[in-house]
């Protein structure tokens, strides 16, 4: 399935980093004002890529450097013959000097600028240049009114560097946002804009990398790396010929109290597909005969309590623990004993929150797929919290409980101590449906047990299980995919030899 082609861990920077990667480049150019009208001219170019029949271009300019390279655009486009608007709201002339420069530029060439009266002029295409990255608050109430009218007409969207409203470091949007058709960022690409609400905001998204010398980003620090699908192979090469069972890893997958037995066998079916060589089920009674009908490839156990599986926990060598669980004395008795054995382990679904009940220290390297809403019981705090800042909420995860953490949802986090984050590139709304997270819990334990290590796992599985989700969406459409329609995908994209 086609997905970016980009290479491994594309690097995202936050707004303090390009300032100075921004600071740096215009003292290489030897004029600040250069930068400016490069990132106006992509940005011009970018449109008319996108969109060139349009030829009534309303240009929305703020006060500040964002504004500035709407004035670069919109001088570009008025000399090429269209019909240019330029609005503003009273008291955003431009404010610094290299604005007021690209607005003196576009004056010169006969372009006018009006006051936004509440209704936008017919467009065939309208350019958000109000912030850019300078926005950490939400819009105030004359801002919110162009905002709104921005995304009430029929036009589409084009946002410069940073749809207006959204943060570009955390990936929250403010009331109201501006919702782009397209994006064109400069310079770099920014982690606020590959997670969160953010990405219902910025739509299609370019990168127009102004030919800045690669020196300029010399001791910038990434706020997180990107993975997409072509980043697979890294974690996941061709087999030796010499390989059996034993050497792909034995996983034991704890879970399935009375009614939800299917959470457990979708755990054990992905852990399967993702290349264990053995897989075990520990389960209720009532679950064994359902479970071996169904998935015949695995050796499911009853166990009733936490003595009885003693036995499979010694023989496992890594540990999906909570599909199914439950929270009733037989999940946390399980819960318990499978903390206890210090092996490698991942805990999602109700052994997390068994977790924020009954609080243990994890083993080393755990990892933990907590949704947002799981994750703010982890954290003590509300779900709309998480969600305004995943990143900082990922890392406090990792402080609180010592373990790698991938925090699910739209742009999924995975995060671990002392390692960047990584952003994964792939997943669709249709994975919005239970169970899809069982199946990210037996992935990543596969991972472990064929010797993959804790953060490089939770990378790979929750990439695997994204491309995984967008093949089957691809095949069938978001609306009414189910977990299930992930394995064969899994299988086809753990042998990226074999993906196209």
């Amino acid at each position: 399935m086609p997905h970016d082609a980009e290479p491994f861990a594309s690097t995202l920077y936050d707004s303090a980093a390009l300032r100075e990667v921004e600071a740096r480049a215009a003292t290489a150019l030897g004029d600040a004002f250069g930068l400016m009208r490069r990132a106006g001219q992509a940005a011009w170019r970018e449109l008319l890529r996108q969109w060139p029949q349009a030829q009534r271009i309303v240009v929305v300019c703020g006060p500040g450097n964002n504004g500035g390279d709407g004035y670069v655009l919109a001088r570009h486009a008025h000399e090429s013959g269209r019909q240019v608007r330029v609005v503003r709201l009273p008291g955003h002339a431009p404010q610094g000097e290299l604005a007021r420069r690209a607005e003196h530029e576009y004056a010169a060439s006969g372009g006018a600028v009006s006051s936004f009266e509440e209704v936008f002029p017919p467009a065939d295409v309208v350019v958000d240049a109000l912030f850019g990255i300078g926005l950490s608050r939400p819009p105030d109430d004359t801002t919110a009114v162009i905002i709104e009218a921005m995304n009430a007409q029929a036009a589409p969207i084009f946002a410069l560097d940073v749809p207006s409203g959204v943060d570009a470091d955390r990936g929250a949007s403010y009331q109201p946002a501006v919702i782009a058709t397209r994006t064109i960022e400069f310079m770099a690409c920014k982690a606020g804009l590959r997670t969160g609400a953010a990405l219902d905001h910025a739509g299609a998204t370019s990168l127009a990398a102004l030919d800045l010398p690669a020196s300029t980003f010399d001791g910038s620090r990434a706020a997180a790396l990107r993975l997409s699908a072509m980043d697979l192979s890294r974690w996941l090469p061709p087999r030796r010929r010499d390989s059996h069972k034993g050497s792909n890893g034995r996983v034991l997958c704890i879970g399935g109290e009375h009614g939800s037995g299917g959470a457990i066998m979708l755990c054990a079916q992905a852990a399967l597909r993702t290349g264990a060589g053995l897989v075990e089920v520990a389960t209720r009674e009532r679950h064994v005969a359902p479970l071996l009908s169904r998935l015949p490839e695995a050796m499911v156990h009853e166990v009733e309590d936490g003595a009885s599986l003693q036995a499979a926990l010694d023989r496992a060598d890594a540990i999906a623990l909570g599909p199914g669980l439950g929270q009733q004395p037989w999940g946390l008795a399980l819960y318990e004993r499978a903390i206890a054995s210090a092996k490698p382990l991942l805990l999602d679904a109700d052994a997390l929150n068994l977790l924020a009940a009954h609080p243990f220290a994890l083993p080393a390297d755990a990892v933990i797929t907590p949704h947002p809403g799981e994750a703010a019981r982890l954290l003590g705090i509300s779900t709309a919290q998480v969600q305004q800042d995943r990143f900082s909420a990922a890392k406090a995860l990792c402080e609180r409980y010592a373990c790698v953490v991938v925090l699910k949802g739209a742009g999924s986090i995975v995060a671990a101590a002392h390692e960047t984050p990584r952003v994964i590139a792939a997943g669709n709304p249709g994975m919005a449906v239970g169970g899809m997270g069982d199946v990210l819990s037996g992935v990543i334990t596969a991972l472990r047990a064929q010797g993959v290590d804790a953060f490089e796992a939770a990378s790979c599985g929750a990439l695997l299980h994204a491309c995984a989700g967008d093949a089957a969406a691809h095949e069938g459409g978001e609306r009414g995919l189910l977990p299930s329609d992930l394995m064969p995908w899994l299988r086809h994209y753990a042998n990226p030899e074999h993906v196209q």
